[in-house]
């Protein structure tokens, strides 16, 4: 056999076993052609009218003369035309950059001149933000996405009508696994952010986790409400959802009066939220009135769950059961599953590694710790990105001795269920010892007058760092100080009782509903430092 001929086998045995983020909507519009793929607004697509967008979208991207490896941004907030360029640029082999839509000027600069795009996608909205954020950036394709507008800014051309007279048939680039598919920028805790490189390889691999861990079924009906450009809505639940048949509504934003009416109205089965967005979903008042009987898998995570909010959610909810899904956008974003088995039974943990997901807890010299512990958490997996781009050096600082390091302190107990006791940088030394801001945040949950609490240090000349608590009281529900002080006093050690208690009307959240404690710490910081 020839060299060429055998080159050829080659690639033709790759592309018939091939598995890649462009193939599986392909796959789930075959099985399942007039199932509803999504509902956006007025609008029901089937998946095979998705699949046909897709690919006349992907036709044109071709037809402009992008190519496989150009990074494209996308910026928009959650639409139907964010799942098509998704799997658009997928199917042609382009990587998709998205940004945050709140992010500033010059963060968005960043981005787009860190990643090196050459192409830019957004909704008609984020035109002027994106044109003042390029400068001289030399950008060849800049689309508009769905406007009722005729005109547009000339250097901008509208995807709706590029792709018109697309055919649908299938685009059928060289596309491989391992080839990178997405570029996620995180917040981080640096001043700038991290590209973290996944592959169609990481993505699938995830969602494979997700679908066999998180039971998810073709009959299921999923609202994603989060920002479909952080990888926790888009990687967990759009894209397994999608991969297995199932149908989803997606709403401008985690509005709880929407989510709460959507819920009744579609009887939706599957809703995702951050701790935050349950709390609120709580706290409104059609929550008690809506029918929410449909709900049978209620998921968290992004952030820790307050135990005391995940129980009021298991009573108020018989029906559903309730998952913690645990991991970091570096893992696509699973790690770890906490299922609805053992919610109560062990309350407060992240559950114990998903199907792709080896985990253990390890000291500062990478060697595996006694259960209970408390360590830092690492991983091997597929779902583990390629590295960071441009930046080799962090890349082997966190996949040292060939695991990935979280950054997350935790402790497995002797049935291997993992508790996160903090991140590294919200352990607040204060004295000389450390103490975790979670297990003062779980104690001060149990006073009923608090709706939201942060724990965060404050820089002190005789402690150091002040344990600081910020506390979001319910409405019609006063809360002083002392009273906070001395719950805190019967339930905790001396040194973890907060120093200074601060009453807020709100916490500061990014889109995906974290807290920013960074953000807090910078608030508080001079107004009661040394105090």
């Amino acid at each position: 056999m020839s060299v060429e001929t055998n080159c050829d086998v080659i690639k033709v045995l790759q592309r018939a076993r091939r598995n890649t983020l462009g193939d599986i909507l392909s796959r789930t519009s075959e099985r399942k052609p007039n199932q509803i793929a999504i509902t956006y607004k007025n609008t029901e697509v089937t998946y095979n009218k998705l699949d046909h967008l897709v690919n006349q979208t992907a036709h044109a991207f071709l037809a402009d003369g992008m190519k496989k490896g150009d990074r494209i941004s996308v910026m928009s907030k959650n639409s139907l035309e964010f799942v098509i360029v998704n799997f658009a640029l997928a199917r042609i082999g382009a990587v998709m950059i998205p940004i945050n839509y709140m992010l500033h000027v010059e963060d968005i600069t960043y981005i787009v001149d860190h990643a090196a795009v050459t192409g830019l996608i957004v909704a008609e909205e984020y035109i002027h933000l994106l044109d003042e954020a390029e400068l001289n950036m030399d950008i060849p394709y800049r689309y508009v996405m769905k406007t009722n507008s005729k005109a547009t800014n000339e250097k901008w051309k509208r995807l709706d009508d590029v792709r018109q007279d697309q055919p649908t048939s299938l685009v059928d680039v060289d596309v491989e696994e391992d080839d990178l598919c997405h570029v996620l920028y995180t917040s981080g805790t640096e001043s700038r952010p991290k590209g973290v490189m996944l592959t169609h390889k990481s993505i699938i691999s995830e969602y494979v986790s997700c679908i066999v861990d998180g039971d998810m079924q073709p009959e299921d009906i999923i609202i994603h409400a989060l920002p479909l450009y952080h990888s926790a809505q888009l990687h967990v639940f759009l894209g397994p959802s999608m991969y297995v048949g199932a149908s989803g509504i997606i709403l401008d934003g985690a509005n709880p009066e929407t989510m709460l009416k959507t819920v009744e109205e579609k009887k939706v089965t599957q809703l995702f939220c951050p701790p935050t967005i349950w709390i609120a979903l709580l706290r409104h008042p059609d929550f008690a009135k809506r029918d929410l009987s449909s709900l049978q898998k209620c998921y968290y995570g992004a952030a820790i769950m307050p135990r005391e909010i995940l129980k009021e959610l298991t009573e108020r909810l018989p029906n559903a059961g309730f998952w913690n899904f645990y991991g970091q956008t570096e893992v696509a974003p699973l790690a770890t599953v906490l299922k609805p088995q053992d919610q109560l039974r062990k309350l407060g943990s992240a559950g114990i590694p998903s199907l792709n997901v080896q985990t253990k807890i390890v000291d500062e010299n990478d060697v595996e710790v006694a259960r209970g512990k408390v360590g830092e958490i690492v991983h091997r997996t597929p779902h583990a990105m390629k590295g960071y781009l441009h930046d080799p050096g962090k890349t082997a600082e966190v996949f040292r001795n060939g695991w990935f390091h979280s950054g997350d302190l935790g402790v497995m107990d002797e049935e291997g269920y993992i508790t996160v006791v903090d991140r590294k940088k919200d352990m607040i030394n204060t004295g000389g010892v450390n103490v975790s801001s979670r297990e003062v945040e779980e104690v001060i949950y149990q006073l009923a007058g608090v709706s939201e609490v942060a724990v965060i240090s404050i820089p002190d000349p005789y402690w150091i760092e002040a344990v600081t608590a910020i506390i979001v009281p319910k409405q019609d529900t006063p809360l002083i100080a002392e009273e906070v002080k001395a719950f805190c006093k019967d339930r905790l050690s001396k040194f973890k009782v907060p120093k200074y208690i601060i009453f807020s009307n709100t916490l500061p959240k990014n889109p995906s509903g974290k807290v920013l404690k960074r953000a807090l710490r910078e608030q508080y910081e001079d107004k009661i430092g040394g105090m």
